[in-house]
């Protein structure tokens, strides 16, 4: 089943992100919390997760972002995108970035990205199938911490 995250979904999250660059499940405080709250409450950030036997095995996340260019469309952005190692080659990430696609032509986006730091060709090959393409634009990173 393919929805949209609720707080009690959170425990799955965090166990799936795990999975994500190896990420250890961080320190359950009052900070960390306020961040999930902010994400439960913002209209434009949309935690995508399919759920099969009662599990979150798959994700993405997508953010709307408002914009006073190409005629005051919003524009979407992809990331997180991660798929339980026991659940690959199903689909199941294809179709929460479709679900991402659907939210983003119903708030009017003129373009949906997605950043990867794969460097796999099947991974780069697996969105290119999606429908995205890696030669548009450049995109630039900066990181900050």
């Amino acid at each position: 089943m393919i929805r949209e995250i609720t707080e009690n979904d959170f425990d799955g999250l965090m166990k799936l992100y795990k999975q994500l660059h190896n990420n250890p499940i961080p320190e359950i405080t009052d900070v960390f919390m306020n961040i999930w709250n902010k994400i439960l409450s913002d209209k434009n950030h949309h935690i995508i997760i399919i759920e099969e036997d009662g599990k979150i095995v798959s994700s993405c996340v997508c953010v709307i972002i408002p914009n006073l260019t190409h005629n005051q469309q919003p524009y979407a952005f992809v990331e997180n995108v991660i798929t339980d190692a026991a659940y690959r080659n199903r689909g199941l990430a294809t179709q929460c970035l479709n679900y991402a696609k659907e939210l983003a032509l119903n708030e009017n986006c003129y373009k949906l990205m997605l950043l990867t730091g794969s460097k796999k060709e099947s991974t780069l090959n697996f969105y290119e199938q999606a429908g995205y393409n890696r030669n548009d634009k450049t995109a630039f990173i900066q990181w900050l911490s």
